[in-house]
């Protein structure tokens, strides 16, 4: 379960040049950054509170299925829901070089939410080497990663505050998903920042 510190530091955003990074294969990585975003309790709350979640549905072979997990997304020049969310923008367009401008959150209510293995191909990421950042904060679940011409898949744990950013060619060469647990867990939200033309 996810609970609110009783000593919350000062909310801000740590170095990135610290983030330990995990070469995949064929020129696929990932960053890793645990408690990147610190003092990110009032950061969920008002993400959680004010956030115009929608819930959306699916078409699935011959039915419509209710997507598991809440989304929100912030379009290129759209005002993001909390500033602290401008400073984690803004500081990994200037380490990575890569101006992010769009955000997706999911908020995962609970085990029972997830979602399945896919990559971002969608447009440059199809096609083109790229950076997806992910922000992690709540609950702490496992982001998975496999390589698309199969192999064994890479388990990361995500903790309030921790930042993940795939990068290289790991859109197009190795899929991504959330699974579901069976284990009591709370609510997490993901904010994913994408450069433009990347879904």
């Amino acid at each position: 379960m996810f609970q609110t510190s009783l000593l919350e530091p000062t909310p801000g955003v740590g170095p990135l040049s610290t983030a330990h990074r995990v070469p995949l294969g064929g020129g696929a990585w990932v960053d890793v950054l645990p408690g990147w975003l610190h003092g990110a309790d009032g950061l969920f709350a008002t993400l959680t509170d004010d956030v115009p979640w929608v819930a959306e549905q699916r078409q699935m072979y011959d039915s419509v299925v209710d997507v598991p997990r809440l989304l929100a997304f912030y379009k290129e020049g759209a005002a993001l829901p909390d500033p602290l969310l401008d400073e984690a923008r803004d500081a990994l367009s200037a380490h990575y070089e890569n101006r992010f401008v769009t955000a997706g959150l999911c908020l995962y209510r609970d085990g029972r939410d997830s979602v399945a293995w896919h990559g971002d191909r969608i447009g440059r990421g199809s096609y083109e080497d790229t950076h997806v950042a992910i922000v992690s904060l709540g609950a702490t679940r496992s982001l998975l990663l496999r390589p698309r011409a199969g192999g064994p898949s890479r388990r990361f744990p995500l903790a309030h505050g921790d930042l993940l950013v795939m990068g290289g060619s790991c859109q197009r060469t190795w899929d991504h998903a959330i699974p579901k647990t069976t284990r009591p867990t709370g609510p997490r939200i993901s904010v994913q920042f994408r450069p433009r033309d990347v879904l």
